[in-house]
């Protein structure tokens, strides 16, 4: 599903220092507590109370990348980010602008011991994904240099304009989290993350390279089809449609879906406690990718397993 994978990636790339035994034990541990919870609403905005908070903090979806055109921002979320004191994403927006720290994580993108795709591949694969390459623009010079990053990584590459940067640099495509980011700044607004991005660079290394070599292979196979998944989540997400997107992440068993305890539940249920500490000390706008919210073992059923209250906001006025 390269759709979730640039979502994904637009995260992941160039971050982490831990290594994937440093990371499974931080997951198993996230993993041992379950929820019996009910569907929930659909709704991108979600105020958070109860259980002993002051004031009411919030939750809300983003899509990590989306075009200019299916942008939108609802008047109840302008306010209830203009009402929060801390803006909180996923890892800090801030620490993602620093590009000394950046161009040292980036290392961490490129498989270990030397390894290259042609290593993971056999030998028609392997022609068959570099022609693809080929085909986009990629001289010999850069391939080199490409097949030896984590295949995870290269699946997104190949969906990507190599020369516009997915569309970020003209002002096609846009994000959510560069947008409130903005918004934060220019309200002097405090800005947080619910995990490192060493941590989730490391997630990468706990994804076997030959399965992920096997996801990349099929993802440029089916990349006729990508195209109309990625509208499919769009409209999904236009709509506030939560259970239609888990439905939709759900279906990719054999891909990238099998690693969704390592991806979505384990992260999660590690930012529960980080959340709770948060809106203790001031009201929050938590900024999370849209997958993140719903199911049993999403951050809303999470938080109300917790004793919270958890109101949806995409029609309610604050």
């Amino acid at each position: 599903m390269k759709f979730l994978l640039k979502s994904i990636f637009f995260f992941f790339i160039g971050f982490g220092t831990l290594t994937a035994q440093e990371a499974k034990p931080q997951m198993e541990k996230a993993v041992e507590k379950t929820v019996d919870a009910k569907p929930i609403a659909n709704s991108l905005l979600w105020a958070i109370s109860g259980n002993g908070l002051e004031d009411t903090s919030y939750l809300y979806g983003t899509i990590h990348l989306i075009a200019k055109d299916d942008y939108f921002l609802t008047d109840q979320t302008k306010v209830a980010f203009d009402k929060s004191e801390k803006v909180t994403f996923e890892i800090n927006m801030e620490d993602m602008m620093d590009m000394g720290a950046q161009m040292g994580l980036m290392m961490k993108a490129f498989m270990t011991d030397g390894q290259t795709l042609s290593d993971l591949l056999d030998e028609e694969r392997y022609k068959e994904v570099q022609t693809h390459f080929e085909e986009m623009g990629m001289n010999s010079f850069m391939w080199q240099m490409m097949e030896r990053i984590k295949p995870m990584f290269l699946s997104v590459f190949g969906s990507m304009d190599m020369t516009g940067g997915g569309g970020l640099n003209t002002g096609e495509m846009m994000s959510y989290e560069m947008e409130f980011m903005e918004m934060a700044k220019g309200k002097e607004k405090s800005m947080g993350g619910l995990e490192t991005a060493e941590y989730q660079m490391s997630m990468f290394d706990s994804i076997p390279y030959s399965a992920q070599a096997e996801m990349l292979y099929e993802s440029i196979k089916v990349e006729d089809s990508s195209s109309d998944q990625l509208d499919e989540m769009v409209k999904l997400y236009k709509n506030q449609d939560l259970k239609g997107m888990m439905k939709m992440f759900a279906a990719d068993e054999e891909g990238i879906g099998q690693y969704e305890d390592l991806l979505l539940v384990g992260r999660n249920k590690n930012w529960i406690p980080v959340m709770q500490k948060m809106m203790k000390e001031q009201v929050t706008f938590f900024a999370v990718g849209a997958g993140h919210l719903g199911g049993n073992n999403g951050v809303v059923n999470l938080l109300k397993a917790e004793g919270f209250t958890l109101t949806p906001m995409n029609s309610r006025k604050l």
